[in-house]
């Protein structure tokens, strides 16, 4: 039986592992795409030629005050830097000064950023041109008033940003394991809006009916149908943003387009073409699925990796197996996720998180529910193998361990294999 050498990233270095040829039935890669070469003349196109407005500088007026949404640091990937510049110089031929100008770094239920932090976020260019605070949204003084949901949502914004003449929303556009998609409606909420409003938001992932944990529609990909994704649209229209600019990237992390325009419209072609690039079609779930996140910083601990976890998940049979390589030198941080691990029971897990929702905790709930419903097999540091356990999961420190292990789970020869060396990134689909 022939075999294939693929290498999954771990930490700093690569593992080789040969897998035979015969069993593999799907290699999942994101699309190649081209790399914006000029950026900032792709911004400046984006910006005039917008989709569902008119260009920028026909949106805003000479003495308008403008407020620029910005994510935080945890966003830092989307190098703000590279456009924000742009943007400004946009708005200074538009005849709106610097001086008109504040950016509001949007942290939603995250800790505040540093200054240090807006100098790597937005440059430090932009860092001396305008004005950069932070929303908190614990602080009820810097919060308005908007209106109720359909859901029965009071949505909350930053008072600021209500006031201002325009606002315009940033960010990048990437595949999300419970909104469906970030970018977009995300710089309002929960980037800029009250804590409550953040909270009661995303309990639309649970399922309506208490005992049963999770909301199934509440997963990467799914906008239409997905609760929250439309509970967020909800919140956005009531803030009324007047344009949007998102990034959306290569799987090399490299700009591949800009989409500006009408907040929800520019949105939505660029989630189009974030699922061309990132959305993988493959032939049918497998028996195995070896993956990896794709080694340091991805892996540097169960936090950051549960995402690999969600679309390895995507990609395998019911009651079957996934291996995924990831090191895990801090396995124990965030301790606002690893705390979670300590309730006896799924339900006692899941009544915590309906009455203190946080996304820590519902990551740590959506791993447990994956490990119940597969084997899920890590191969990790030796020193991770007992808190692994706790997760419900299996540990293991080498590969040929964790075939080893995953051969008697199947309990056959003749079973199929899908391959994801980039499993942070793709998102297997089946058609």
């Amino acid at each position: 039986m022939s075999k294939s050498v693929f290498e999954f990233g771990y930490g700093s270095g690569k593992i080789a592992v040969a897998l035979s040829e015969e069993k593999i039935i799907n290699n999942v890669l994101g699309k190649s795409c081209a790399a914006i070469t000029d950026v900032p003349a792709a911004v400046r196109e984006a910006l005039r030629n917008p989709i569902g407005t008119p260009p920028l500088k026909e949106i805003v007026q000479l003495g308008d005050r403008v407020a620029i949404v910005v994510s935080d640091i945890t966003r830092a990937w989307v190098r703000f830097d590279q456009f924000l510049p742009v943007l400004l110089d946009e708005l200074n031929e538009a005849g709106i000064s610097d001086k008109n100008i504040f950016i509001v770094i949007a942290p939603g239920a995250h800790r505040l950023n540093t200054e240090e932090e807006f100098v790597v976020l937005c440059g430090e260019q932009v860092y001396k041109r305008v004005s950069i605070f932070n929303h908190d949204c614990h602080n009820q003084d810097q919060l308005v008033y908007t209106g109720k949901t359909k859901g029965g949502v009071d949505c909350y914004i930053n008072r600021s940003v209500a006031e201002a003449d325009k606002v315009i929303l940033t960010g990048g556009i990437v595949h999300h394991l419970m909104a469906g998609f970030g970018g977009g409606r995300k710089a309002i909420l929960p980037g800029i809006s009250g804590f409550k409003t953040i909270q009661e938001n995303h309990l639309f992932c649970m399922n309506k009916e208490v005992g049963k944990g999770l909301n199934p529609n509440s997963i990467s990909g799914k906008l239409d149908g997905n609760e929250m994704n439309e509970d967020m649209i909800e919140q956005a229209a009531l803030a009324k943003p007047d344009f949007l600019l998102n990034a959306i990237f290569t799987p090399e992390n490299k700009f591949a387009k800009f989409v500006a325009g009408h907040w929800h419209d520019a949105w939505l072609s660029g989630t189009k073409m974030v699922d061309e690039i990132y959305g993988v079609p493959i032939t049918a779930q497998a028996d195995l699925v070896v993956s990896t996140a794709g080694g340091f910083p991805k892996d540097i601990n169960l936090y950051q990796g549960v995402k690999t976890i969600d679309n390895a998940y995507m990609a395998v049979k019911p009651g079957g197996v996934v291996i995924c390589f990831m090191e895990l030198p801090d396995i124990m941080e965030p301790a606002e996720f690893s705390d979670w691990f300590k309730y006896p029971t799924m339900l006692a897990h899941e009544m915590a998180l309906r009455t203190n929702f946080t996304i820590p905790g519902f990551l740590a709930y959506r791993l447990l529910d994956i490990a119940r419903q597969i084997s899920l097999i890590v191969v990790t540091k030796k020193e991770n193998a007992e808190f692994i356990r706790k997760a419900g999961m299996i540990p293991a420190a080498t590969a040929e361990e964790a075939l080893a292990i995953a051969q008697e789970k199947i309990g056959r020869e003749n079973y199929t294999i899908t391959v994801m060396t980039a499993a942070a990134n793709t998102v297997p689909v089946v058609r």
